[in-house]
């Protein structure tokens, strides 16, 4: 099993005994906060899943039916996570505004303690572990899941605080408050997750400063006299570029090929921890004008 796939089931493995542990815990206790963190490992757990399911097919070779391959599964499955969340804060929300209507004295404070302690252990060895595995093989998606687990090393850490200062002042509302604030947190850490899903299905262009580095690869090479019709577009892992390259009427095919050659090894080291697809398409003379004109009509 190549490394990735073996951190997405360490992953999911861990985020399913965090939920089991919070959950009970949280049920037992009536505590707002650990059922929110209990929701929030259970996320995890989905997205491990999703994480699995994505490299396990956004990988799979072009066939008949998929030409360019399947790597929009990655985004798909992005905004899927990012709604879920959303969602499930609300409902956090909603039960702790709730909660602050209808307050309820939190029992088993000293359990509710302890599973998040071990929760917080458990969580740091795991971001550690994907973190080493991200740098190992620099992978896009294990990089984002060490990224997402590295959040909730600060949720559990609010958690314990809020725990510890009940259990210090008696102090039931502090539960609720901190529900309320790991719900806006939870929503804010969605909405760039489902922002950046959706822009990578409408196929959106690269950021600007990818796109002028290009450009400067291109206008490196003096035989190139002029490029156009540059585009871009990034689908998870895989990013997909095609340009009009302008050379001298006089110049061979076989020549011209050998420079579309090297921008193309060029551009490809410039997106070194991407699978990077290019294709140049060979100008004799500058027709920029003319698809220019087709793009209007």
């Amino acid at each position: 099993m190549r490394p990735e796939k073996k951190a997405t089931v360490v992953s999911t493995s861990v985020a399913a005994i965090l939920v089991l542990m919070k959950m009970t815990v949280g049920i037992m206790s009536g505590s707002i906060a650990v059922l929110a963190s209990a929701i929030d490992s259970m996320l995890d757990l989905i997205v491990s899943l999703f994480n699995f399911f994505a490299l396990s097919n956004a990988e799979k070779n072009p066939d008949e039916q998929f030409h360019f391959g399947r790597s929009k599964i990655e985004p798909l499955a992005a905004v899927i996570e990012g709604t879920v969340i959303s969602l499930s804060a609300l409902f956090i929300l909603y039960e702790a505004l709730s909660k602050m209507v209808h307050p309820q004295d939190m029992s088993f404070v000293g359990e509710s303690v302890g599973v998040m302690v071990a929760s917080f252990i458990i969580t740091a060895f795991l971001v550690a572990y994907l973190t080493h595995i991200a740098k190992q093989t620099k992978n896009m998606v294990i990089r984002a899941d060490a990224l997402h687990y590295k959040t909730d090393l600060f949720s559990n850490g609010a958690v314990l605080f809020a725990l510890g200062a009940i259990s210090y002042t008696g102090e039931q509302l502090i539960d609720p408050i901190l529900g309320i604030a790991i719900a806006i947190y939870m929503i804010y850490s969605a909405i760039p997750i489902i922002k950046e899903g959706i822009l990578m299905l409408l196929d959106a262009a690269l950021p600007k400063e990818d796109v002028e580095a290009i450009e400067k690869i291109i206008e490196s090479e003096p035989i190139i006299q002029a490029h156009h019709y540059l585009q871009t577009r990034e689908s998870g892992s895989h990013i997909f570029i095609s340009v009009h390259a302008v050379f001298n009427v006089s110049i061979s095919l076989y020549d011209a090929h050998l420079v579309a050659d090297k921008v193309e090894a060029k551009i490809k080291e410039y997106f070194e921890d991407k699978k990077t697809h290019i294709l140049i398409h060979m100008d004799p003379y500058d027709d920029s004008e003319i698809n220019e004109d087709e793009e209007e009509w």
